[in-house]
């Protein structure tokens, strides 16, 4: 993309109405704009960011086996008065009625469509594990809105429903989705820690969020940095057996790692001294075990191998993936602005041209633009080259490929590391390695 043909609306100033980090950064960098409270309009920078999360999310969950569907942001009252929550749930459920006076909501989550849905279809116990998740919009009403797309009312997020036909099946789900979880987070380049949850009546250890760390973040986190150095996308777990999810979950579990709510002075002095990490947390994802709560009060069941009715067990596997955006650049930015992972970011570099109308400095951006359009943000503009620096630092590009008329002349470029700050001096062909290089790590 060019930039001087894009809609990419910086801001040198902070916004009044941002209050932490990620907020006046994506303003400022023009990844977003407030259209009500708690309501945003991703714009094209922003959506970029927003897809090449919900990409990596969809590759791993068919990774695992789950399938993915899409649900109607719109959900009828009936099934959520069947299951007995539409009373209970509260005023962040936005209620509405079609002109025919029939009773509607926004969805906030999807139990009871997506328990219909598979009440429908699956008849057997020879149908099942099934696994259905979908990407898709939300909507609570926040009695208080802030920090952005941290804590609006509309957001984006993958809701993923588990269906098993007994318990040790839907732990084995549990545990896949886990894994799924873990390499998600590993492919966006964040640690997201995950730290046993409440379960509330149900009771048992199968209920974790997913927190990463964050200065802003609003629970206390305690955790064994051991943690840190696994790496869960070369770990050989066979996912369809039951001995390899169990050694898995084991692992995972061994380690250290609680919210102040559930923090245990005396399970963390166990923990090695220079393996303790103490910090703020933001949560980012939330995997439940329920049982058979919906299955139950919508009556909806299977035929067991005894030909009995079963009620199926369920989970629920959800991942904020705008909250995503916000939490990142939490944990990923300095005072000059976003650093973004490879992984995520709107633009692998930017092309910064410091003499635009120099035929050899325009010859040689061009050439390195037209080898990868789509992955370049070329900043072909006639501003200073402290307002492109600024700039490309703001909006936080992993890479940037600096061309001036003297290295230009000798056919160099200087390639310049967001995160670091490194800079090399290389020839056009040996930075576009470099850049577009799988992994690119500096």
């Amino acid at each position: 993309m060019r930039l001087s043909r894009s809609f990419l609306p910086t801001l040198k100033e902070t916004p009044a109405e941002a209050q932490i980090a990620s907020h006046r950064l994506m303003l400022r960098a023009g990844l977003v704009r407030q259209t009500a409270s708690g309501i945003y309009t991703w714009l094209p920078a922003g959506l970029r960011v927003l897809r090449n999360i919900a990409n990596i999310v969809r590759e791993e969950q068919d990774r695992v086996g789950a399938q993915e569907v899409l649900m109607p942001t719109i959900q009828s009252a009936d099934l959520w008065k069947k299951s007995g929550r539409y009373d209970a749930y509260g005023p962040e459920m936005l209620r509405i009625k079609d002109r025919h006076e029939r009773e509607l909501l926004y969805g906030p989550t999807n139990e009871e469509v997506i328990t219909d849905i598979f009440g429908q279809a699956v008849k057997s116990y020879k149908e099942l594990p099934q696994v259905l998740y979908q990407i898709q919009w939300k909507f609570r009403d926040e009695v208080r809105p802030r920090f952005g797309v941290m804590r609006g009312r509309e957001f984006y997020m993958k809701d993923g429903y588990g269906f098993d036909i007994d318990y040790e099946g839907a732990v084995d789900t549990y545990r896949r989705m886990m894994l799924s979880y873990l390499r998600t987070f590993q492919r966006l380049g964040v640690r997201a820690v995950p730290m046993v949850a409440d379960t509330g009546p149900i009771g048992g250890d199968l209920s974790h969020e997913f927190l990463i760390l964050a200065p802003t973040g609003e629970s206390g986190v305690f955790y064994d940095g051991a943690l840190d150095t696994l790496d869960w996308l070369a770990d050989p777990v066979d996912v369809d057996k039951s001995e390899d999810l169990e050694r898995f979950f084991n692992n995972v579990s061994s380690y250290y790692a609680a919210t102040d709510e559930k923090h245990d002075e005396t399970a963390w002095a166990s923990v090695p001294q220079d393996r303790r990490r103490e910090g703020r947390g933001i949560e980012v994802a939330h995997i439940f075990y329920f049982g058979t709560k919906y299955t139950k009060s919508m009556d909806i069941t299977v035929t067991g191998p005894d030909g009995s009715p079963v009620y199926p067990e369920m989970g629920s596997y959800g991942i904020g993936v705008s909250r995503l955006v916000g939490a990142i650049i939490e944990a990923s930015h300095d005072e000059n602005g976003i650093i973004w992972p490879d992984s995520v970011a709107p633009f692998k570099a930017a092309i910064l041209n410091l003499k635009v109308g120099d035929e050899t400095c325009d010859a040689v951006c061009e050439t390195i633009y037209n080898k990868a359009p789509t992955q370049f943000l070329y900043d072909d503009r006639s501003d200073r080259a402290g307002a492109k620096f600024a700039d490309a630092d703001l909006m936080g590009h992993p890479w940037q490929i600096i061309v001036g008329p003297r290295g230009a002349k000798d056919g160099k470029v200087e390639l310049k590391r967001r995160a670091t700050g490194e800079r090399f001096e290389l020839s056009a062909d040996e930075a576009l390695v470099k850049v577009l290089a799988p992994a690119a790590e500096g």
